[in-house]
């Protein structure tokens, strides 16, 4: 097994040694498992990425208040990850992230892209779509880009064969803290938000509580087509769906018939139907005879945005939300299912991350990893529970193009950086008070503090003084702008025409 760069500096260097590793929980009986390489039926993959969906929203992790039963049942089946990270804590540079294997300032989307951005993720950057069409899969996409709204830059220019779907988030539209009901314009500068479907633009400013709908719609008529154009289940190629919500993002929105259901408000009420979509598309997976070879993964791009109070998620037992590196804007709920395909039933603690995807996605498929450097490790051993696990190397937090922090094992070193620090929340959908404070160089044991209150580095000095050199070998690969240095590693955005 490959193992990745970062990880054999850190064992050559012997930091393993002072700094504890997670293990994966036991599963409580081992399921006979197929093989999951079938050179003559390689698996198909669906991706369920919610949008500002935090730890606590999620029923099946400590903390939350809100019922999401078909997600919960994904983990009793599969494999719930508790330390499972994205690369950045904002909507752009975390998917940049998920499609590529790649820190977000390493492909230049380092930050979050508005409507007719002049650059987004470059074409010569190849996608996961990509490397699993160039394998034999149909693809598609419903929902959120967000990449890049110039035409080389949009899905079906980046590996999909199709896409319904919003360019951007779904708050980038006149509207924005204002209120369509009544035509109050909220943000001049927003062109009106355009709704693709079937290639071409077919709504502007749809109504938010039709988007949910109509992606999961798309979604399951995608499946019913693939199957039904071949034949049957065992007849078809495979497939990769990616599903990426426009909520729980703002401005929140429900449909009629989940509106009021969940007794505990609007924002609990989205949380059900986006568990219901989910809950959908592995029903239409049972139902077409796909499940047993597919793989099933579902997460959010970053946490919740606090900012907005009562129209936003928790962050379960972790501090800060979204747009910061402490643990509540990076580190998100993930769950994976393959009926057949993986030991089920366990819990893993061992860190793992968005950039995962791509050479986990590549190992269980036999699809090629792209010609350049990526920074994800193949997970599969992990995900199947079978096989040697790789050695967690160094996380690194940015955001945007600063270098934040540096995670190895339970230890967590806060460079001195800046801090967005919600001072009043929000309410009925209009963001709170916030200002920014200055985080001095910090030290946690993650393991002992995983809300990150309490300062150990006097007591750590070797520690620290291990973690900033990681620091400064993520400094010369890919830059840290906080110290005005570039990497040399890194590779420009794509430019729209």
């Amino acid at each position: 097994m490959k193992m990745h760069a970062w990880a054999l500096r850190l064992a050559l260097g012997g930091l393993v040694g002072a700094c504890q590793t997670a293990g994966t929980d036991p599963a409580p009986h081992a399921e006979c498992v197929r093989e999951t390489r079938n050179a003559g039926s390689p698996p198909n993959i669906v991706v369920l990425f919610a949008d500002d969906m935090g730890w606590g929203d999620v029923g099946c992790y400590e903390g939350s208040q809100c019922q999401t039963p078909n997600i919960d049942r994904l983990a009793r089946e599969g494999l719930r990850l508790t330390s499972f990270y994205v690369a950045a804590p904002a909507c752009s540079p975390s998917r940049a992230a998920l499609l590529t294997g790649c820190y977000p300032v390493r492909v230049g989307v380092p930050e979050v892209l508005g409507p007719k951005s002049p650059t987004g993720l470059a074409p010569s950057e190849e996608t996961l779509a990509e490397l699993l069409r160039e394998r034999g899969y149909t693809t598609a996409m419903v929902g959120k880009w967000h990449l890049g709204d110039a035409p080389a830059m949009l899905p079906t220019a980046q590996g999909f064969d199709s896409w319904t779907g919003l360019p951007y988030s779904n708050d980038m539209w006149p509207w924005h803290y204002g209120d369509p009901e009544r035509g109050v314009i909220g943000n001049p500068n927003w062109p009106d938000l355009p709704l693709f479907d079937g290639g071409q633009v077919t709504q502007l400013n749809p109504n938010q509580d039709s988007l949910t709908p109509l992606y999961t719609k798309r979604a399951l008529e995608f499946l019913d087509a693939h199957v039904h154009a071949q034949g049957n289940a065992q007849a078809a190629s495979p497939f990769f769906l990616y599903y990426a919500f426009s909520h729980p993002h703002v401005p929140i929105a429900a449909s009629e018939r989940f509106r009021g259901k969940s007794g505990q408000g609007l924002y609990a009420d989205m949380i059900l139907e986006i568990d219901d979509a989910v809950g959908q598309v592995v029903a239409k997976l049972e139902e077409l005879g796909l499940a047993q070879n597919t793989w099933v993964v579902f997460t959010s791009d970053n946490g919740p945005w606090t900012r907005f109070g009562d129209h936003a998620g928790t962050t379960g037992p972790w501090r800060g939300d979204k747009g910061t590196c402490f643990e509540g804007g990076m580190r998100m709920p993930c769950v994976v299912w393959a009926p057949g395909q993986m030991v089920a039933g366990r819990t893993s603690d061992q860190v793992t991350t968005a950039m995962d995807l791509v050479p986990t996605v590549a190992a269980l498929t036999g699809a090629r990893l792209p010609s350049r450097p990526i920074d994800g490790v193949d997970q599969s051993a992990l995900w199947t529970g079978r096989g040697e696990l790789p050695i967690p190397g160094p996380f690194f937090y940015y955001y945007p193009s600063e270098l934040h922090a540096v995670r190895v094992g339970r230890w967590k070193l806060h460079a001195p950086h800046p801090f967005r620090k919600v001072v009043t929340p929000g309410q009925g959908g209009y963001p709170g008070e916030q200002t920014f404070v200055q985080v001095e160089r910090s030290l946690y044991d993650l393991e002992a503090d995983p809300g990150e209150t309490t300062n150990v580095a006097a007591s750590h000095p070797e520690i620290v003084r291990r973690l900033e050199r990681e620091l400064e070998r993520a400094r010369v690969e890919l830059g840290d702008s906080l110290v005005g240095r570039k990497g040399r590693a890194v590779r420009p955005a794509g430019k729209a025409q």
